[in-house]
C-alpha cells in the first residue's frame, strides 16, 4: 500500500511579492527550497494563514538568502505581500519507506530566515 504523506513544509513564511503579470508559480528563496527539499517546478500546496485561501501551484527559484516568497500569476489574487502562508509538499511512501519516514519542517523568522528545522510536530494537548 502507498500512503500520501507530508514531505516538507515551510511554516509561516511571509509573502514578499504578489506578481499578477508574472508567469504563474511561486518563487521561493533558494536557501528555503533546499532546506525543505523542494525541487524547482515541483508541485506545492499553499495555505494562506492570513485569509484562509488554499491553492496549488509549482515552485521556482528566487535569489539565495533574499527571503523572497512571490506568489505569481492567477494565484496572486489569493495572497498579498505581508500574508503569512504555509508551503507544503507531499509524496507517496510505501509501508517499508514509512519505517524511516521523517518530514522536513522548516521554521522562519519575520524575514523568512531559517530559525529551526524539525522532523516532527509536537502532540497537540487537549
Amino acid at each position: 500500500m502507498q500512503r500520501i504523506m507530508l514531505k516538507s513544509k515551510l511554516h509561516r513564511v511571509q509573502v514578499t511579492h504578489s506578481e499578477l503579470e508574472y508567469e504563474g508559480s511561486c518563487a521561493i528563496d533558494e536557501t528555503l527550497l533546499e532546506a525543505a527539499q523542494i525541487k524547482e517546478y515541483e508541485q506545492i500546496a499553499i495555505y494562506n494563514i492570513t485569509n484562509g485561501e488554499r491553492f496549488t501551484t509549482y515552485a521556482i527559484r528566487a535569489q539565495r538568502n533574499s527571503g523572497v516568497i512571490s506568489i505569481n500569476g492567477a494565484a496572486a489574487h489569493k495572497a498579498n505581500p505581508g500574508d503569512l502562508i504555509i508551503i507544503a509538499t507531499y509524496a507517496n511512501y510505501s509501508e517499508l519507506e514509512l519505517e524511516k519516514y521523517k518530514p522536513a519542517l522548516i521554521y522562519v523568522n519575520e524575514k523568512n530566515q531559517i530559525i529551526a528545522k524539525k522532523d516532527f510536530i509536537q502532540i497537540q494537548a487537549a
